[in-house]
């Protein structure tokens, strides 16, 4: 059940954990019983983490849906209210808000989630909630992407992730350090060790928009159905007013054209895209 969206209720953090010297995890809980009761989202929706005094930022949600006791977030540091959310002991939050991933439609293909930096976050909650019920989807598939070897989260989530059951995991870095184990180079220029049945696989994709675009063209080259493309729109929640309460959106690519709608033509000019808002 969704809370009052414009109330920020106050939580306690649980447990902090430094995932890297800038980037940080809060495991919460509502101190009100009732709300904590209450409350529920679906994975891919984000929660608006106030900072009493400051201001608030929209941080997706990582954690599983069905964990009755906790829920986490996962937050870079980048500026005020951010830089203080990893200091204080309360915290204010409003939502859940978004469509979250389509996971029911899902339900029987194989999975292909691509992420890059960061964008690993809010596909984390739908990794886990694959995992725990394994046998209603296909093979999963997690593509991986960072800057720097030094740039990769949960690394050990990541091994744990790779020795499951009908899983394969993909990492890359455009540059790797010595003790690095992975691949070296672009994660898009991992997709030929794809095993993936084009009629029965759906792709859930997250990151910088160069990555998001280069992906979405491989994928229809490969045969993928252009309705099974779904994409994280978290990194544009600069946008202001009525968008500001749209985290991601189902994206069905009409046609490789120059022609666009709304505003993401600044992020995919060579595209024309279809684009429903929650």
């Amino acid at each position: 059940m969704r809370l009052d969206p414009y109330t920020p209720f106050e939580a306690e953090v649980v447990e902090r954990i430094q995932e890297s010297p800038t980037i940080f995890t809060l495991r919460l809980r509502f101190t009100d019983a009732e709300q904590h009761k209450r409350y529920s989202f679906a994975p891919g929706q984000f929660n608006m983490a106030y900072l009493y005094g400051v201001g608030e930022v929209a941080i997706s949600i990582v954690s599983d849906p069905e964990d009755e006791h906790l829920y986490e977030h996962t937050i870079r540091v980048v500026g005020r209210v951010t830089r203080g959310l990893a200091q204080v002991q309360r915290v204010g939050i409003r939502g859940p808000f978004g469509r979250g991933w389509p996971l029911q439609l899902a339900e029987g293909y194989d999975v292909l989630i691509v992420t890059g930096g960061l964008g690993c976050a809010p596909v984390v909650s739908v990794i886990n909630y694959i995992i725990s019920r394994r046998e209603r989807f296909g093979r999963l598939t997690i593509m991986q992407g960072v800057k720097h070897s030094d740039d990769l989260l949960w690394r050990e989530r990541y091994k744990l992730w790779s020795q499951m059951p009908d899983t394969h995991v993909i990492i890359a870095a455009d540059q790797g350090g010595q003790q690095w184990p992975w691949r070296v180079g672009p994660v898009i220029g991992m997709f030929d060790e794809l095993e993936l049945k084009p009629d029965r696989a759906i792709a859930m994709m997250c990151g910088p928009e160069g990555m998001m675009h280069a992906a979405i063209k491989r994928l229809l080259e490969m045969g993928v159905a252009e309705e099974m493309l779904f994409m994280s729109m978290e990194r544009n929640m600069h946008m202001q007013c009525a968008m500001c309460n749209v985290q991601w959106v189902t994206v069905v690519i009409v046609s490789m054209v120059a022609s666009l709608s709304v505003r993401m033509d600044l992020y995919f000019p060579l595209m024309k895209l279809k684009i429903y808002l929650a």
